[in-house]
């Protein structure tokens, strides 16, 4: 099966090398003519840099960004917690995830989350903090301000997963709410001076909210497991009110993912901005492809590609998964930065905190539903019914042990039928 793996993944390699340089000293001319290429095809966007607070559209790092953001109907890792809200219900395992992500320049991001999963109920938390020296000097080089411009989001996260049983995984919905501010550091007049509390009057503090839907199924499986092998999902991003008169960046996403093979996953995100103060200063519809590979049963690649007017960039990443800590680290070639060795690495440390005891669980259902079946089949229906009732008593939503109750019941009213008929008295 390795062989099929590692062909998937150079497959992937050979599309990325395509739109990255190949020879060092053809690097930039490369680098310009992929950038030049694509924003031939979508031109500058005229209402780009109207909305507040960009932090909200960098993401942390993680699994999600090495995929470009094409991450919305996956979210099978704690970095949904900024794609769809709606994920947290979902999610195998608890997880606990710290985030670095070296951006542009000297603008640094970092973050944490936390998820858990009770049930149906989904719940998580996290935090993000971009910061960027902030320097300014007087026309003598006389240096009259410095600091740190910050933007960091509070997020409050929880879903609930209706309908879900042994045949359909459900529909979960999500909110994350969301508490943004920015610290500008004072600045100078055109003589020089300082100006008081004039940072102040830059600095904001504003709420918004997320909503999302998520959904799994399967779609022309091609392997033999429990898993759905596709997902869709649909996600509000950032809904609230403007910030000292600029609109937040909302944004309508619609997504879908699917895995044709085992070892492969392919996400395709759609996403439509909105500028809430006025619609028709929205930017342009962008959409983010990515793929995921697992090599071995530790090691996945990753690749994504991110088409947005005057802001594409392609991202490749990997994954070490150990027993109990799982590493992601990301490189994204970003357009509208010069190349450089080094531009746009993410690294991502997350925490396995466990599933509470659901995969055990899960087995032992399994054992009594086969164990009830080997007793039904020969004859023995007293065993059968206690090992099917014991089935349901730890899963109630272990439909195929119902089935069987119904039929064994349906049985026994049937002996009883036949067993009345032949104590008529003609």
């Amino acid at each position: 099966m390795i062989h099929r793996k590692t062909a998937v993944f150079s497959a992937l390699c050979l599309i990325l090398s395509s739109l990255l340089p190949l020879h060092a000293e053809d690097a930039q001319d490369s680098y310009g003519n992929t950038a030049d290429y694509l924003n031939s095809i979508y031109g500058a966007d005229a209402n780009a840099g109207l909305t507040a607070f960009p932090v909200l559209n960098i993401p942390m790092g993680g699994r999600s960004e090495g995929m470009a953001g094409a991450f919305s109907a996956i979210c099978n890792d704690v970095s949904f917690i900024e794609f769809n809200p709606a994920g947290s219900s979902m999610l195998e395992k608890s997880e606990f995830a710290f985030f670095h992500n070296n951006w542009v320049a000297d603008t640094k991001i970092e973050g944490l989350a936390y998820a858990n999963r009770f049930g149906d109920l989904g719940i998580a938390a996290g935090v993000k903090w971009l910061y960027t020296p902030f320097t300014e000097y007087d026309h003598l080089g006389v240096r009259v301000s410095n600091g740190y411009y910050s933007e960091g989001v509070a997020i409050l996260n929880a879903s609930y997963n209706f309908f879900s049983g042994y045949y359909f995984s459900g529909l979960s919905l999500g909110v994350s709410l969301k508490g943004a501010f920015r610290v500008v550091p004072d600045y100078a007049d055109n003589d020089g001076s300082l100006i008081g509390d004039s940072g102040l009057s830059q600095s904001a503090v504003t709420a918004m909210a997320d909503i999302g839907l998520l959904t799994r199924f399967n779609l022309l499986k091609t392997y033999s497991a429990r898993e759905r092998n596709a997902s869709a999902a649909l996600v509000i991003k950032n809904l609230g009110p403007p910030s000292l008169d600029e609109p937040l960046p909302t944004t309508i996403s619609a997504a879908i993912s699917y895995k044709p093979i085992r070892p492969l996953t392919l996400a395709f995100d759609f996403s439509v901005p909105v500028n809430l103060a006025d619609t028709s200063l929205s930017e342009s519809p962008f959409f983010a492809f990515g793929a995921s590979v697992n090599i071995t049963n530790f090691l996945s690649m990753r690749a994504g590609v991110l088409y947005k007017a005057g802001s594409s960039r392609v991202t490749v990443g990997s994954a070490v998964d150990l027993d109990k800590i799982s590493v992601d680290v990301n490189y994204t070639l970003d357009l509208l930065t010069q190349l450089q060795p080094l531009n746009r690495i993410s690294l991502a440390v997350r925490l396995d905190l466990g599933d509470g005891g659901r995969m055990q669980t899960a087995e032992k259902v399994n054992e009594l539903y086969l164990l009830g079946y080997e007793a039904y089949s020969v004859g023995n229906f007293a065993d059968a019914r206690v090992c099917w009732e014991e089935a349901l008593r730890l899963d109630p939503k272990y439909e195929p042990a119902r089935e069987s109750l119904n039929m064994l019941n349906s049985r026994e009213d049937l002996n009883e039928r036949i067993q009345d008929l032949n104590r008529l008295d003609f």
